[in-house]
């Protein structure tokens, strides 16, 4: 049975930062595409930043690139969101997502967290 985990939401200030972590178990990581996607509340889900199976390469929205970074750690199933300089409209239920495929951006990936919520306040 194919589980990913989130932990590391939270509430924080504009301009703070929060590391964001997803564990996954029951299938072969290092087969696995990864991605964050988040959903604020009234809107539909987004993608966020997804990171190929090794690792080497990696794909964000426009609108976090410089401000957020993707890392896999494949001995430990695990993949990172790191988020610094959090805006209020970072807002949202934040989900990581697994697929075969590698560095895909819509939302049709295979498996999915239950999600951790980020909180920024102004």
């Amino acid at each position: 049975q194919v589980q990913l985990v989130e932990s590391g939401g939270g509430l924080v200030q504009a301009g703070g930062s929060l590391r964001l972590s997803c564990v996954a178990s029951g299938l072969t990581f290092l087969r696995y595409g990864l991605a964050w996607f988040r959903q604020a509340p009234g809107k539909e889900r987004e993608f966020v930043a997804a990171i190929t199976w090794s690792g080497g390469s990696t794909s964000y929205t426009d609108s976090v690139k410089g401000r957020f970074t993707i890392s896999r750690n494949n001995a430990e199933n695990t993949v990172s969101l790191q988020m610094n300089s959090l805006k209020p409209e970072d807002t949202a239920v934040y989900y990581c997502a697994a697929d075969p495929r590698q560095l895909v951006r819509r939302d049709d990936y295979a498996w999915w967290g239950q999600g951790t919520q980020v909180t920024v306040s102004s």
